[in-house]
């Protein structure tokens, strides 16, 4: 469940929900309250687990980049 976070360069889709088990399966377990947008991408970002945050429509240009930066 978690070898896509296992890459060089993470990317996510605004507002997209990231994670094996949701937030409400998880605060049921822990049985504690969890932090508003839990487990969105913009949260995650902020946290430095995903890179950049990309609208589907810019993912190939915003590929491209990445790609000929990394071949320089």
């Amino acid at each position: 469940a978690s070898f896509a976070m296992l890459g060089d360069v993470i990317l996510a889709e605004p507002k997209a929900l990231i994670g094996f088990a949701g937030p409400r399966v998880i605060q049921q377990t822990i049985r504690q309250e969890l932090p508003e947008g839990f487990q969105r991408s913009e949260f995650l970002q902020d946290c430095g687990f995903i890179d950049r945050v990309v609208h589907r429509s810019q993912l190939r240009s915003e590929i491209s980049s990445i790609i000929d930066y990394a071949g320089k």
